[in-house]
């Protein structure tokens, strides 16, 4: 491929001895790849982009047309990696301001994610009186954030649409023979997709979890696609340089990583990546925390923190090459606020010098950094970005000593919380959590 991301890891590994980590690096793709490490049942994402065909893409684009064709807005429910992928990607590629402008398609709104009640009755109360579909996105159909809003959104739908449009309009991505969504969308008759049993949900942006709601959106997933698989088939050299830079300032020290970006659009892909990194990583006591700031915006604030703060940090700058747009700032004959010296001068050129100039006084601070550059963001483009940051998480967990691929540390939450319900099943955590709490 003629373009693609790249990974400048100078500014980040002075004085650093990389040799043996190299040799570490190459020998956890080799288990990556070979099947041969831990979690090596949930690696159906590692040649998922060459394995997508036409088919498959034109059957997600149908529904995807038929959601479109009905409906001003669409809720894709779904929690943790059954969102973020898809959010990521449709706010990367989006228009800032698209929720508030009419056309080009209906308006994708997530719930699901979270028990807010206001959240939901806002929800409710921007739909009701307009036609809306549902993508609800679970294995089981019992996960409690997303069944709650399911349980809500499609009572509301067939009551104010009726259950003809709903059966027409509810679209289940869920197990292929088993579960609770399964049984309901078979007994309903909604189309469904399935979440492979091999591929986890922060691994799944590009399967029917994520490939739907993007293409609801109005977005190329054959494009999307197609950046992945040149990741895949190209991209080991990038994906092996981010592991060895990571791990060896990790075990120098160096235990939060930052992700910083100077693109609004990329927020959420950062939210993508800190639940990819933090439950891939955070395990047996060990794991870099992952976290993200939006600049420059975040200069005003964190800026401060990671200029002179502990160096225990090292940052990951997210650059984007080229803009969809141009706008020139203008002279001002007065020049009050002394900005003439910028005048005639495009926005993104001094975003860009902010940009140079952050790293520049970061590592003069002691912050190593690492840049990945991104030609421009669009679907090709994404979808490379998306395939680098998966395989890189395989490669540095192994690296790491620990199992990528499950996340045992998010079920001691859920205990407690289905104990404090009194859920059936639980009465003996019930009166421990009870005792504990009136002691």
């Amino acid at each position: 491929m003629n373009e693609k991301i790249q990974v400048i890891s100078k500014f980040a590994l002075e004085g650093l001895e990389t040799q043996g980590l190299h040799d570490e690096a190459m020998a956890a793709k080799q288990t990556l790849e070979s099947g041969s490490g831990l979690g090596n049942d949930f690696l159906g994402w590692l040649h998922l982009p060459s394995s997508i065909d036409e088919e498959q893409l034109q059957a997600i684009g149908k529904s995807a047309a038929q959601l479109r064709s009905e409906c001003e807005y669409v809720i894709c429910i779904g929690i943790g990696g059954s969102y973020l992928g898809a959010k990521a990607v449709i706010e990367a590629l989006s228009d800032h301001f698209a929720a508030y402008k009419s056309g080009n398609g209906p308006k994708v709104l997530f719930a699901g994610s979270n028990i807010g009640e206001d959240y939901l009755y806002d929800m409710i109360d921007l739909v009701k009186g307009h036609k809306f579909g549902i993508i609800v996105i679970s294995k089981s159909g019992t996960t409690t954030e997303p069944g709650i809003a399911f349980r809500i959104f499609k009572d509301m739908l067939e009551r104010q649409e009726g259950k003809e449009f709903a059966q027409r309009n509810i679209v289940a991505v869920t197990d292929a023979r088993r579960g609770a969504l399964r049984g309901l969308a078979t007994q309903e008759g909604y189309a469904t997709y399935v979440i492979p049993d091999d591929v986890g949900g922060r691994f799944s942006v590009l399967t029917p979890v994520g490939l739907l709601p993007i293409a609801v959106a109005g977005f190329d997933i054959t494009a999307l696609v197609a950046g992945a698989v040149e990741m895949e088939r190209e991209g080991d050299e990038q994906v092996l340089n981010y592991a060895i830079a990571r791990n060896a300032l990790y075990r120098n020290g160096k235990k939060i990583e930052i992700l910083a970006n100077f693109t609004p659009r990329l927020h959420f892909l950062a939210e993508w990546w800190k639940q990819l990194y933090g439950e891939s990583e955070g395990k047996g006591h060990k794991g870099i925390f992952p976290a993200s700031v939006d600049f420059t915006t975040d200069l005003h604030s964190m800026g401060q923190m990671i200029q002179d703060g502990e160096r225990t940090l090292f940052e990951t700058v997210l650059s984007v090459g080229d803009q969809d747009h141009e706008v020139i700032i203008p002279s001002d004959e007065k020049d009050l606020d002394g900005l003439n010296y910028i005048a005639g001068k495009n926005v993104d050129y001094v975003n860009k010098m902010a940009e140079l100039g952050t790293r520049l006084a970061h590592i003069d601070g002691g912050v190593p950094n690492l840049l990945i550059t991104i030609p421009r963001l669009n679907e090709r483009f994404v979808g490379q970005l998306i395939y680098f940051f998966e395989k890189a998480c395989g490669v540095s967990g192994y690296m790491l000593g620990v199992n990528p691929f499950d996340q045992p540390g998010v079920e001691a939450y859920k205990k407690n919380m289905f104990a404090l319900l009194e859920k059936p099943g639980y009465e003996e955590a019930t009166a421990a959590i009870k005792a504990k709490l009136n002691k």
